[in-house]
């Protein structure tokens, strides 16, 4: 779910559209649907917004104390916890806003109590001291996602690690100096020649009183990297703590929570980290250690919502223990129950799960569900004094339940009746509450939940991609282990929405497109659609700001073609707009229309099937692009154009029977477009002759509809046609309004359907509907005519006659022009051509390219000239 703290941006608007595509058409199609809405308690976020607001206020969370500064952030979430959902079902979220859940809630709080239990009593969560990403402005452990990483400029600092008992020194190299201080050992590689003699022997860290650490042989580390000697800090670097464990080094603490250095730094105790830093450079400087300090560009991680750099730290924290866990996870994509689409995404999923780690659960925050630890202490003043001087009140005996009542019962029977308990200080990780999601909404842990037996489990998960571990996959483990079933059964991943340059949207570089403002300059169906189908499953999408508004055209193109069928429904009577509103077709009905009639709804019944199976591999692009060619290209453009004959003829039946199309086709194509566009197709359905309140709530077009491709066969041969009379046309400079004689010479497959069909060529092609005629051969016309003859496909051609095509005296003039204009440009090229000093100095590629153009002006005056000259035979044969 999106963060209680959030506002809208384009990754919401992508999940909102996508998910609500499916959830549409699942309900169209007539499946039991549930889409819960809802919030995340966003612990970091959250607590982040409410310091600051203290810090405006001169108010510290310390000072007002724990259960004062929840009760403000709570306040705060009444205030403006729910602008984001706001702003969600403005992008028309069809969710059941009924059951919106929060995660911080009584119930969700109760599901994320009971999980936590029954992990530990199964020996899953423990508690220990290890390497976590502490955030020292926020004063806790983050996660991974959590951290982001950025290349940034610094300097790579070398001096002289002395060896002890004055017998030289070791050369080493580091980024960070102040973690010197927190050194255990220098290492070197077993082979490397340069350094042998020292292995075995101590150094002294400098600065630090005389501390010795011993110089040790790894294979870790990289003799070409550096000096080839490498400092070891297990309690301030990961891969110096992954080298400690396993020789066994001591691990020193350095630096207290707020990224000050501790009483174990000696002279440098209560300074900063990174005035530590220039500090100790200086001071090496004056010790004649300092070798030298270069330029680096350096790997800095960074807390995603503080900003400040984050120090990798030990900590004692609570972990969960996720190989048990990740096993099964990985089995149900194996054994093909899990399906993750784009399959290319399971690779990552097995990846990160084969090599998974302990999970880090504990946040030293205030916001959030406080881990459900007690720990026992044999008396209040036993309890105070783990409290005092900022402690945290722990104990190495503790009972886990889930309230403190709870608690008690199990402590007394255990200890005795005189414990007092103590409830650890921190909360868990945001991640954990979001991961029990599918479940903990529908009621869990009460197994007979309505909704839980109704609705569990679930069948699609649609993310983005990139958290495809750090919530999906915790999803998967989660559901199976407390349900004993996967909690769906597709994950469908979408990519990043980046800007039309393909970079990233960021505040900084100024190229973040807000949704909200898209919505109030362009509307949000347009949005939705250019979201939908601008990318294919997994694939970032570059938004671009011509497609949006290419989209909101086809907005106006829908609303139009809806515009034009209620004008011509204004004065039918009651009874016809009953029936309409009911109006279907049999194949028996379908045959017995006309060509264009069939046409379209065959059209139409091939497009329903072509969705209904991109929805089927869930891509929605492939959907959303088909009922658009279909509605704008074949139906708008084609079949409406083509009903204006009928409409405003003197045939009342053949009107009529328009009209039971127009609102057929209409209305199956509005159903289509509904999941992709549900504002300007509901306004629109409602206006039409339908059954139903709303169209969201009515039938999915059925598919395996007949289809006459017969039909289908001569119409293509009726467009082509008129495109090839609208080429000749253009190609001759004739007037829109002009109409002209024409003579289409068709086969005996197409002559019959052109015939019928003969007003709808004229319309669609400006021809002369009292001149036009349809023949079988040369020798049913006068073929010696002067004229345009082309071949429109096989078995069809057509025939237009010069005269009717142009006014010769005018096209003269007109081609006159063209020809003089077109020898300008040949005589310049031709100059330059002819100038040694172009062709021997130029370029190759810029003179080929002079003569490439030279030859185009050539052959188009070549055409002109041909053109004028038959005009001119024109006007001579007309006197």
């Amino acid at each position: 779910p999106p963060n209680v703290t959030g506002a809208l941006h384009m990754g919401h608007a992508m999940f909102v559209t996508l998910e609500d595509i499916m959830i549409r058409y699942a309900r169209m199609c007539g499946r039991p649907t549930l889409w819960v809405p809802g919030t995340d308690h966003a612990g970091i976020a959250t607590q982040l917004v409410v310091e600051r607001m203290l810090s405006e206020e001169g108010v510290t969370r310390a000072e007002l104390g724990r259960e004062a500064f929840l009760e403000r952030v709570w306040t705060w979430k009444q205030e403006y916890g729910s602008r984001i959902t706001q702003q969600i079902r403005r992008l028309g979220a069809s969710c059941d806003w009924s059951r919106e859940s929060f995660t911080l809630s009584d119930s969700l709080s109760d599901s994320v109590k009971e999980a936590f239990c029954r992990l530990h009593s199964k020996g899953l969560v423990y508690r220990g001291t290890y390497m976590v990403n502490w955030s020292p402005h926020l004063q806790t452990a983050v996660s991974d996602l959590e951290v982001e990483y950025s290349d940034e400029n610094g300097h790579l600092y070398f001096f002289q690690y002395p060896v002890e008992s004055g017998e030289g020194f070791l050369p080493v190299a580091t980024t960070r100096p102040e973690t010197i201080l927190g050194d255990t050992a220098v290492a070197v590689h077993p082979e490397d020649e340069r350094y042998k003699q020292f292995v075995g022997k101590r150094c002294v860290v400098p600065r630090s009183g005389g501390r010795t650490i011993p110089i040790i042989a790894d294979e870790y580390v990289d003799m070409e990297f550096g000096t080839g000697a490498l400092k070891i800090t297990p309690g301030h670097d990961v891969n110096d703590y992954d080298i400690g464990k396993r020789v066994g080094l001591p691990i020193i603490n350095i630096m207290n929570k707020d990224g000050t250095l501790n009483a174990r730094a000696g002279e440098y105790a209560g300074m900063d980290r990174f005035d530590c830093r220039k500090q100790l450079w200086a001071d090496m400087q004056a010790d004649g250690i300092a070798i030298k300090r270069e330029e680096y560009k350096n790997r800095v991680p960074r807390s995603q919502r503080g900003g400040e750099v984050i120090e990798p730290l030990v900590s004692a924290q609570w972990f969960v223990k996720m190989k048990p866990l990740a096993e099964p996870a990985l089995k149900a994509v194996d054994d093909g129950k899990l399906k993750i689409v784009p399959a290319r995404f399971e690779k990552i999923y097995r990846y990160w799960l084969d090599d998974i780690k302990d999970w880090c659960i504990s946040r030293q925050l205030w916001w959030g569900h406080r881990i459900p630890v007690y720990y026992v202490h044999p008396s209040k003043e036993a309890a105070e004094a783990a409290l005092a001087n900022d402690g945290d009140g722990s104990s190495e005996t503790f009972v886990v339940a889930k309230s403190e009542e709870e608690a008690y019962v199990q402590a007394r029977a255990a200890h005795g009746a005189e414990v007092v308990l103590v409830q650890d200080k921190d909360v868990l990780d945001t991640w954990f509450s979001s991961g029990l999601w599918p479940f903990s909404t529908l009621g869990w842990p009460n197994e007979e939940s309505p909704d839980l037996k109704k609705f569990y489990p679930t069948q699609v998960m649609e993310t983005g991609h990139d958290i495809l571990f750090f919530w999906v996959a915790r999803m998967v483990m989660m559901g199976i282990e407390f349900t004993g079933e996967l909690p769906f059964h597709t994950i469908f991943l979408h990519g990043l929405v980046r800007d039309e340059k393909g970079r990233k949207m960021s505040k900084s570089v100024g190229n973040v497109v807000d949704p909200l403002v898209v919505i109030d300059e362009i509307g949000t169906d347009p949005l939705r659609f250019t979201l939908a189908t601008g990318t294919t499953p997994g694939q970032d999408l570059n938004l671009s700001m011509d497609r949006l508004r290419s989209n909101r055209n086809f907005v106006n193109k829908i609303w139009n073609g809806g515009k034009f069928i209620l004008f011509n429904l204004a004065e039918t009577e009651q009874a016809e707009l009953e029936e309409l509103s009911r109006v279907s077709f049999t194949e028996a009905q379908i045959k017995d229309l006309p060509l264009a009639e069939r046409w379209i709804i065959s059209k139409l019944h091939t497009l329903v099937d072509t969705v209904d199976t991109a929805f089927a591999r869930y891509d929605f692009g492939a959907a959303g692009s088909a009922a658009y060619d279909f509605f704008w290209n074949e139906f708008a453009d084609w079949y409406i154009e083509a009903s204006k004959s009928r409409m405003y003829g003197d045939d009342a039946a053949l009107a009529q029977q328009t009209r039971r199309v127009l609102v057929y086709v209409f209305d199956r194509s509005l159903r289509v477009l509904h999941p992709f566009m549900p504002f300007v197709t509901e306004e629109l359905w409602q206006a039409i002759p339908h059954t139903g309140e709303s169209i969201s709530t009515s039938a999915w077009p059925a598919g395996n509809q007949f289809v006459d491709h017969e039909a289908v066969n001569n119409f293509d041969a009726l467009q082509m046609l008129v495109r090839s009379i609208r080429n000749v046309r253009a190609e001759y400079n004739v007037e829109l309004g002009r109409k002209i004689p024409g003579t289409v010479i068709a086969s005996p497959a197409f002559r019959q359907a052109l015939e019928q069909e003969g007003s709808i060529v004229a319309k669609l092609a400006s021809l002369d509907d009292s001149q036009l005629t349809v023949v079988g051969s040369d020798s049913e016309f006068d073929s010696s005519a002067e004229g345009v003859r082309t071949v429109v496909r096989d078995g069809l051609e057509v025939f237009l006659p010069l005269a009717g095509l142009a006014d010769p005296e005018k096209e003269i003039g007109r081609l006159s022009k063209q020809a003089e204009k077109l020898e300008k440009t040949i005589q310049g090229l031709a100059g330059r051509l002819s100038s040694p000093k172009f062709v021997e100095k130029a370029p190759e590629k810029v003179v080929q390219g002079v003569r490439d153009e030279m030859g185009e002006a050539e052959e188009q005056l070549k055409m002109v000239n041909e053109r004028k000259a038959q005009m001119e035979a024109l006007l001579v044969a007309s006197k």
